[in-house]
């Protein structure tokens, strides 16, 4: 009886591995034909099979080709996420805006220029026609033979014709309204400089162009271009800072605690409310004390020029009279104070004075309200950022970051003690 040691069938035993291109398995095993009968056959563990399979398993992955690792790792990484991307319209929106803002500002630009023209030639054409009737009413007080006719009726119609353009002049004041037009291109100019940033540094939302078209309504109305109607009236009952922003909404408080960061800490709020405090009992009331002034001397003025020509004209009609060296003295002087009076008005551009005041009350106005602004908001992450917003306030007054934290500390201690500090935060102006 034939009899077979496991050993050697074992040994006998070829075995081949081939792999597949999707990197499959295919094992053989290839084993001699036995003749049948009674025979003892030992077959492999099941442990020494797993091994043969694992070893399969490790050739498969090492044959994976590099392109299809490439391909699998790109199915699996995630695609880009588009949150980030602008709207195309937003853009073009912003963009709509920032070429009416450059149009406006060249506006302001040439219209101020051609109301500054109207200023020197409408003072030196008054002040011509005033000095001309002086004369002329003199040559005529003292012609022999009696005053001369032509002359007598020339320097009346003269100082009347004076009258009436010192009137318009006087309401209209050229030199404020140059000045109105300096501050608007100034803030165009700036408005357009804030779109730009926006447009290159961030990610513009339908919010920016919202508040965009805002501020440019705002500026529209703060300096507006016609003079009919919509003119600004220059001698106003009280004189309030000029306001050429949106008004800031209302930022309702949370219950929450508040937590710092952003660049905020406890001791820069404080200072900020300090500096708020020395900009609305110093900065702010002290320009509105100055531009108050200048608003009554320039009232003062613009009503005696035209009373000094009407004067003059009622002396020289009066000349040959029998109050005849009464009313060419009359003639004479008064015509003389009114150009006086004249050029230290437009000359002297004591309306300018006035809107300069003016504006820059308006401009501590515009900071109170940005820093309150950001104070009143208790979530710290949606404020401007600490550091860069301290550094901007401490820029526009005139200041180092040190000496506006001496300022906040310099308000500090004497509020304590119960003086008013004396010191103006703002260095500039």
């Amino acid at each position: 009886m034939a009899s077979l040691q496991s050993s050697g069938v074992i040994g006998s035993v070829p075995q081949s591995l081939s792999c597949c291109r999707r990197g499959m398995i295919r094992a053989t095993i290839n084993m001699p034909k036995l003749r049948t009968g009674g025979l003892s056959l030992k077959l492999p563990a099941r442990d020494r099979v797993q091994e043969v399979l694992d070893m399969g398993v490790g050739l498969t992955a090492a044959t994976t080709s590099p392109v299809e690792k490439k391909y699998e790792s790109r199915a699996n990484t995630t695609l880009p996420s588009v949150s980030n991307v602008s709207d195309p319209m937003v853009i073009a929106k912003l963009h709509a805006i920032m070429e009416a803002v450059a149009d406006r500002v060249e506006m302001h630009k040439n219209i101020g220029e051609q109301r500054d023209n109207w200023n020197h030639l409408l003072l030196t054409s008054i002040n011509a026609i005033t000095l001309t009737a002086a004369t002329m009413a003199g040559i005529a007080a003292t012609s022999v033979g009696g005053p001369l006719v032509a002359l007598k009726l020339s320097s009346t119609l003269m100082y009347l014709a004076a009258t009436g353009m010192l009137v318009v002049m006087n309401k209209i004041q050229p030199s404020q309204l140059v000045e109105e037009q300096r501050n608007a291109a100034r803030l165009f100019k700036q408005l357009h400089g804030q779109i730009q940033r926006t447009l290159s540094c961030g990610t513009p939302t339908s919010t920016d162009v919202e508040e965009a078209m805002e501020k440019v309504l705002a500026l529209d109305k703060a300096f507006p271009l016609p003079l009919l109607g919509a003119m600004l009236d220059k001698f106003p009952k009280t004189v309030e800072p000029a306001v050429w922003w949106p008004q800031h909404r209302q930022r309702q408080e949370r219950q929450s605690g508040r937590t710092y960061g952003n660049g905020w800490s406890v001791e820069l709020e404080e200072e900020m409310r300090e500096v708020v405090g020395v900009l609305k009992r110093k900065d702010t009331e002290d320009y509105l004390r100055l531009g108050n002034i200048a608003l009554k001397v320039n009232k003062i003025l613009a009503i005696s020029g035209p009373l000094l020509t009407g004067l003059a004209a009622c002396g020289t009609a009066f000349v040959g009279s029998s109050h005849g060296p009464w009313a060419a003295t009359l003639g004479v002087v008064a015509g003389a104070m009114a150009s006086v009076v004249n050029t230290m008005e437009h000359g002297g551009q004591v309306g300018m004075v006035f809107e300069m005041y003016r504006g820059n009350a308006g401009f501590f106005r515009l900071m109170e309200e940005s820093i309150e602004s950001n104070l009143n908001e208790r979530d710290v992450g949606r404020r401007e950022n600490g550091e860069l917003f301290e550094m901007k306030v401490a820029l526009q007054l005139g200041r180092s970051l040190s000496g506006l934290k001496d300022l906040a500390a310099s308000s500090y201690s004497f509020s304590k003690k119960g003086e008013a500090i004396e010191e103006f935060a703002s260095k500039l102006f």
